[in-house]
């Protein structure tokens, strides 16, 4: 269930706070002041509204147990957004986003929930209409690169590709005409191309029907 659902009976703290976010309506994040906004990595009112909608709802707004959160969702977006943009650790988080243990369960939580796949997908959706074509392709292009593994890497997730002579693993893409993901497969460099291209396309139907429905 999104964050675009209307709750009726449900009491809100706001009111020392222009966010609209669910954590400000009706849990405890009107207790902090409002981050200024300052990076480029931030997003826009217009990218808070398709994002904010498609936000699964808190545990706690469920009935499920915990406590309200305390800290707004959209700061803590921006926070994941800083990070992946500028490359940092997660303890490396500046001082004006929540604590990194806080953004690093937010990321953490709507990971495990599919957020991230379906932002994706929506933006590459929004990509191909504007683009004149149909939201979702007929046809998808295959290729793989094989990259060098630290020596941390476990011997099960690594191999041997002989062709181009590395010991690592081997990342599968599927993408459309216009370069867009559509899927991303990682195996042991040794694997080849034609093994690992078999269950891409049932990933990629699957993904087609879940669009669909």
């Amino acid at each position: 269930m999104s964050q675009s659902v209307a709750f009726a009976g449900s009491a809100s703290n706001s009111g020392v706070s222009g966010c609209d976010c669910l954590a400000h309506r009706f849990g405890n994040a009107a207790d902090h002041e409002d981050r200024e906004r300052r990076y480029p990595s931030d997003l826009t009112d217009a990218e808070w509204a398709v994002v904010r909608d498609a936000l699964p709802l808190p545990r706690w707004m469920e009935g499920r147990g915990g406590r309200p959160e305390a800290y707004c969702h959209r700061t803590t977006v921006d926070a994941v957004l800083y990070l992946v943009d500028g490359g940092i650790k997660w303890r490396a988080m500046p001082a004006d986003f929540p604590h990194w243990r806080a953004v690093y369960r937010f990321f953490r939580r709507f990971l495990a929930q599919g957020l991230l796949t379906e932002l994706h997908d929506r933006l590459r959706r929004r990509v191909r209409v504007k683009e004149g074509r149909d939201p979702e392709p007929s046809a998808g292009i295959i290729d793989s690169q094989s990259v060098k593994a630290d020596a941390v890497v476990g011997a099960a997730t690594r191999g041997y590709d002989g062709g181009k002579k590395i010991n690592g693993r081997k990342r599968h893409l599927v993408v459309d005409c216009l370069g867009l993901l559509l899927a991303v497969l990682v195996t042991p460099a040794s694997a080849t191309d034609r093994d690992a291209a078999t269950p891409r396309p049932r990933c990629c139907r699957a993904c087609a029907r879940n669009a669909s429905a």
